[in-house]
């Protein structure tokens, strides 16, 4: 028997849950096998790889907060939708930064385009290599729809997802732009930065989900407002803490080598705050946009920004900045009218989200 035909609303623990999504994962991308062939074998294989199964899970418990009710196993099919529009932003995101791996394999533009000059194909193995990761992208992206409208929901609570699954989906793509951006105008600013983490990961790691899980369950607008206000806050301190692991994380842990967000230029918030507080200092200042703009970035490089993330007082401003918003994203959870095992599961998964090592 099918554990999404037994499975009942009371289901608690995180890792119970893990194992309903990932047979809706299998069942789903099995009944697409021959479809789309070498493109959809790329997409099982990222997606089956494992992962976090992060914004799912927080839809879970946005769902079992407002007291979601049967047929659960649509709601779990629904939530395959989240993993599929997280695939979708992975493969995309690595062809803009040139990453040559993810999670600690080779990314998706650079298995296809290795598969191209094994084969000795014609023309060039990097534009092709990059026009299958896109198209795989884009496929993730259309089957996350398939996934939400053929998951068995209700016509109502379908209905009520729809909403925030649009807004999580021009959210994320807005998020990328404005990331892009801020490399092509070389944008310096903390606010633009902290826009960027809102909009690219907050959004739809957390506060989307956490929304799209209430509305399936028909979550008053007090329930949806404190969940958001409390995703939001959680959301952007993730990206934060993600900001500093992809400076100073372990490469066993990230699947990155270190000091990855340094070679790919990226504007963070930390490097908003290393570049404010390195005004009135020349050396510093050159150190740190060499790094941003130079386009190739040695060791020694990446070992002296590091250092003056850390000795600017940056690295000690992101930390605090991620526990003032981990205070207030639990603030505004504590005042939220919700089910009392589903508050002290949100409380646990933020400070997971925050303090993470893995």
């Amino acid at each position: 028997m099918s554990l999404l035909t037994s499975v009942d609303a009371r289901t608690s623990r995180v890792d119970d849950f893990h194992a309903l999504l990932d047979e809706a994962l299998h069942e789903f991308l099995h009944a697409r096998q021959d479809l789309a062939t070498e493109l959809s074998a790329e997409l099982r294989g990222l997606v089956l790889a494992g992962g976090k199964r992060i914004r799912p899970t927080f839809a879970w418990w946005g769902w079992r907060a407002a007291g979601g009710a049967p047929p659960v196993d649509a709601v779990v099919r629904a939530m395959v939708a989240l993993e599929l529009l997280q695939c979708c932003a992975l493969v995309h995101d690595d062809v803009m930064d040139r990453s040559a791996t993810r999670r600690g394999r080779p990314s998706t533009h650079e298995s296809f385009a290795a598969l191209h000059r094994r084969e000795r194909w014609a023309a060039s193995a990097r534009r092709y290599g990059d026009s299958a990761a896109i198209l795989v992208g884009d496929l993730a992206l259309a089957w996350a729809d398939d996934a939400l409208v053929t998951a068995g929901l209700p016509a109502e609570a379908l209905s009520r997802a729809w909403g925030p699954w649009q807004a999580m989906r021009t959210e994320m793509i807005m998020g990328q732009h404005l990331d892009l951006l801020a490399v092509a105008r070389r944008e310096e600013s903390l606010e633009h930065a902290v826009r960027v983490a809102a909009l690219k990961t907050a959004a739809y790691t957390v506060e989307r989900p956490l929304h799209l899980g209430a509305a399936l369950a028909g979550a008053d607008d007090d329930v949806v407002g404190c969940l958001r206000a409390y995703g939001h806050d959680i959301g952007v301190a993730f990206q934060l803490r993600d900001d500093l692991m992809g400076v100073f994380g372990d490469p066993s842990v990230t699947g990155k080598p270190v000091g990855e967000d340094l070679r790919e230029g990226k504007r963070t918030p930390l490097m908003a705050i290393a570049l404010s507080r390195a005004q009135g200092r020349p050396a510093a200042q050159r150190v740190l946009r060499r790094c941003l703009e130079s386009g190739t970035v040695s060791e020694r490089t990446v070992r002296d920004v590091c250092a003056l993330l850390v000795e600017l007082g940056a690295v000690a401003a992101v930390e605090e900045h991620i526990e003032r918003l981990a205070v207030s994203g639990i603030a505004a959870l504590e005042r939220a009218a919700i089910d009392d095992e589903a508050r002290h599961e949100l409380v646990r998964l933020a400070g997971r989200a925050v303090a993470r090592t893995t």
